[in-house]
């Protein structure tokens, strides 16, 4: 079985990782109501996609 002959240095060892960092998502704006949303995914708010209605959204009710 194959063992390092030697301990791989802190240097090395963090060239190796600096592939592993973390991206934010690209976002895209709605069309229809602006909000920004994942591309190819329907918009949360307005429920959209492809300039029709995939999601039925639900209108806020307001409480008094």
């Amino acid at each position: 079985m194959a063992v390092p002959k030697r301990r791989q240095s802190v240097t090395r060892r963090n060239m190796r990782r600096s592939h592993l960092a973390l991206t934010n998502p690209g976002l895209d704006s709605c069309p229809k109501c602006g909000e920004s949303k994942l591309p190819h995914r329907a918009c949360g708010a307005c429920g959209t996609y492809k300039g029709r209605e995939v999601i039925a959204i639900k209108a806020e009710e307001t409480e008094e």
